[in-house]
């Protein structure tokens, strides 16, 4: 099930987009920086000055990219969805056509976000500081179930419907949720929740997103 991913470019706003190979280095050093702020002492950790110093820059090189720390975990934010998007995308295109075939390893790639993904555990998409972080128009459920919608739509050759994203996006929104608790207490993440999530969203996407195989 492969699809488009959204360009970090694209929606976070930067006072410099990286073009050349070292700028991107710069900034992903910043990123990473801030992603282990994040796991040593939470969101309010990150301080132009603390990441500044763990990614051996200046305050002034973070300034020349992100004018505020909320651009920054804008930034972080996005990335770790692309980050997931491909990840999701890889595993599809090793799964059968048929549909929800590759649903498990939807749901494991965000496990394994949760696992090994510095900072994911608290930003995650961004859902923790602000519904709408990634998007003020809509809220961050809904980027990703336009994403995963597409990436429905293109595999299967159907149309992207008004239904089909409200499913997803209920979808999305119970899945987060419980998995959010599987991780609440458990940094492998509790595998009773992760388990009924499997179950009772692929049971959810079957019913309400059917998708005929040609």
């Amino acid at each position: 099930m492969t699809g488009p991913t959204t360009s970090l470019a694209d929606s976070i706003e930067l006072r410099t987009i990286p073009v050349q190979r070292r700028s991107a280095d710069r900034m992903n050093a910043l990123l990473d920086a801030a992603a282990v702020l994040i796991d040593e002492e939470g969101i309010d950790g990150v301080t132009t000055t603390a990441v500044a110093y763990r990614s051996r820059s200046s305050v002034g090189v973070l300034y020349r990219y992100f004018p505020n720390i909320d651009s920054l975990l804008k930034a972080l934010a996005q990335r770790n969805m692309q980050r997931y998007l491909e990840m999701v995308a890889e595993g599809s295109d090793r799964t059968p056509d048929i549909p929800w075939s590759s649903w498990d390893n939807t749901l494991d790639s965000y496990v394994h976000m949760f696992r090994h993904e510095p900072g994911f555990r608290g930003l995650r998409f961004g859902d923790i500081i602000s519904d709408r972080f990634l998007d003020p128009e809509v809220s961050n459920n809904s980027v990703i179930a336009r994403a995963f919608a597409e990436q429905v739509g293109e595999t299967h050759s159907i149309p992207v419907t008004k239904d089909m994203l409200f499913h997803l996006e209920v979808g999305v929104t119970m899945g987060s949720a419980i998995i959010h608790r599987a991780f609440m207490n458990d940094p492998k993440g509790d595998k009773r929740f992760i388990e009924h999530a499997r179950e009772y969203l692929g049971q959810y996407l079957r019913t309400y997103v059917p998708i005929s195989t040609p």
